[in-house]
């Protein structure tokens, strides 16, 4: 099974869909069985929707640094 390294490193490859058919599959059964994982997936995913929304919105004050401080504490 690939490595919730491996599925960080691949997971922008995997959600343009630029994967080989074996990886895919190999990050599926990740995902299935990774609670870390599956989540990073679904904020990554929200927040390119976000990002892509063309409306305008405010994020809330301290926000960005809560966010970095998360980032630093829990990326790999």
């Amino acid at each position: 099974m690939v490595s919730c390294r491996k599925v960080v490193a691949s997971l922008s490859d995997y959600q343009d869909n630029d994967v080989s058919p074996a990886l895919r599959r190999e990050i599926e059964a990740h995902l299935r069985n990774c609670v870390s994982c599956s989540v990073l997936l679904d904020s990554t995913g929200k927040l390119l929707r976000i990002v892509g929304d063309e409306r305008i919105f405010e994020v809330p004050v301290g926000y960005s640094d809560r966010l970095h401080r998360f980032l630093d504490a829990h990326v790999i």
